[in-house]
């Protein structure tokens, strides 16, 4: 083949490439999202925007439309303009939307609920790999105002004091009389992380006179100003107030560190969500969910204060409390910002893990670490029988293998540490959950 040839070619891909640009629909918007404030508000416009500059648009900019609502408009180089509809009045909204046909992505702070996987069936199944898309990881942050000097809560003692059972405090050893609790309103998925996260797991409402906002920014605010204040918030949002410490169960206290939110590990993470209908024919919808896939846009994840789930090796100081075979791998190993979680009541992955495993797969490859460098850690549930649940914890680091085998990785070692270690109380199938993971280790 000659060079004249092989220009001609490349020619006609790249044509073809600008080809199968994304279609300037005749009228009405290229794209409706619907759904969480904690997405809506910023990170799901700027990944709206990212997705336009990847497609050429020219002058983009967004403009209100109205309370929590906002048009993303770019204009193609043959002068049409496009626009994209961001509506951000909370999670349940998105779901709602998807089924009146007003949205054709619903953005959610939470997983789907069952009651709304069946309502909205005719659409496909919205739990399939394609259509649940974990978009970001994001940490629910307990905010207090700067001056008070608490540093950490445990999770039975949140539920307490946002039901409003332990209402001073001096109850908590603190200061500052009746303590004043703010949360997000009934429509947010923050909200609805914080009621299956801390209240509903331990059968408590929300207390009556808890002070309610729609906007992340003001309720943050506002708890900063006041000494007698707290609130839980998305992680970009503690703006000017304090984030305390957190236990569950027998966890040690964990900070909303981005390495901890990463992994999980940290009580109050959560999964930021896309839901995309399998039924769904908009091209947009479809290449947008790609584009905060890719690594062009997880940066826009993280340039908006979430936590990217990009997969990085960090460092891990060996502590006393850690078993002693643990503490060796610390030593000579880092480990990788991504745990794998499985699905409730089985040994597959989740389709975040699914996601996940295809990045630590490139991670491998990309640092030479395919031949004998890798060690999983499994960890599981507290069982009766220690042995058991030894034998367990490996045997879901065994699945992950398997995985990653396919993939050409030679493994250096699997281990198996039982239900030591926890991350999260188990006392409720959301806990156990958490406990059953599987970690990575780099030498």
């Amino acid at each position: 083949m000659t060079l004249r040839v092989l220009f001609l070619l490349c020619c006609a891909l790249s044509l073809s490439a600008v080809a199968t640009a994304l279609p300037v629909p005749e009228q009405g918007p290229a794209l409706r999202i619907q759904g969480s404030n904690t997405i809506g508000a910023a990170l799901g416009p700027a990944l709206v925007k990212g997705l336009m500059e990847q497609q050429g648009l020219q002058a983009i900019h967004s403009e209100p439309a109205g309370a929590n609502e906002q048009r993303v408009i770019g204009t193609t180089r043959q002068g049409k303009s496009i626009t994209i509809e961001v509506a951000a009045h909370g999670s349940s909204t998105g779901f709602a939307a998807l089924k009146n046909a007003t949205a054709d992505l619903a953005a959610s702070s939470r997983p789907i609920k069952d009651s709304e996987l069946v309502e909205l069936e005719p659409l496909g199944d919205l739990k399939s790999p394609e259509a649940e898309q974990v978009i970001a990881i994001d940490g629910l942050a307990i905010i207090l105002n700067p001056r008070n000097p608490l540093n950490t809560l445990d999770t039975e003692q949140l539920a307490q004091i946002f039901n409003g059972e332990i209402s001073t405090w001096e109850a908590l050893g603190g200061i500052g009389g009746p303590i004043e609790v703010y949360a997000r309103d009934d429509q947010s998925g923050t909200y609805d992380t914080f009621k299956e996260l801390v209240l509903r797991l331990r059968g408590k409402p929300l207390v009556a006179s808890a002070k309610r906002y729609e906007s992340s920014e003001q309720l943050s605010d506002a708890v900063s100003q006041n000494p007698q204040g707290i609130g839980f918030i998305g992680l970009p949002y503690v703006r000017q107030a304090k984030a305390v410490a957190i236990v569950d169960g027998d966890s040690q206290p964990m900070l909303p560190l981005n390495s901890l939110i990463a992994t999980e590990d940290y009580p109050l993470s959560r999964r930021l969500f896309l839901y995309l209908p399998p039924s769904s024919h908009n091209p947009w919808a479809k290449a947008l969910v790609a584009f905060a896939q890719s690594g062009k846009g997880q940066a826009i994840v993280a340039a908006n204060g979430f936590i990217a789930q990009q997969v990085q090796a960090m460092a891990v100081e060996p502590r006393a409390s850690m078993p002693e075979d643990y503490q060796a791998i610390a030593r000579d190993a880092q480990r990788l910002s991504v745990n794998f979680r499985f699905e409730e009541g089985s040994a597959s992955l989740d389709n975040k893990a699914r996601q996940d495993l295809r990045r630590v797969v490139a991670y491998l490859k990309g640092h030479d670490k395919l031949d004998k460098q890798v060690t999983l850690v499994g960890f599981g549930d507290a069982k009766n029988d220690p042995q058991r649940a030894a034998l367990l914890s490996k045997l879901r680091a065994m699945a992950v293998r398997r995985e990653l085998v396919k993939n050409g990785v030679v493994l250096r070692e699997i281990r198996g540490f039982g239900a030591q270690m926890p991350v999260a109380a188990n006392t409720a199938d959301e806990g156990r959950i958490k406990n059953r993971r599987v970690e990575v280790w780099v030498y």
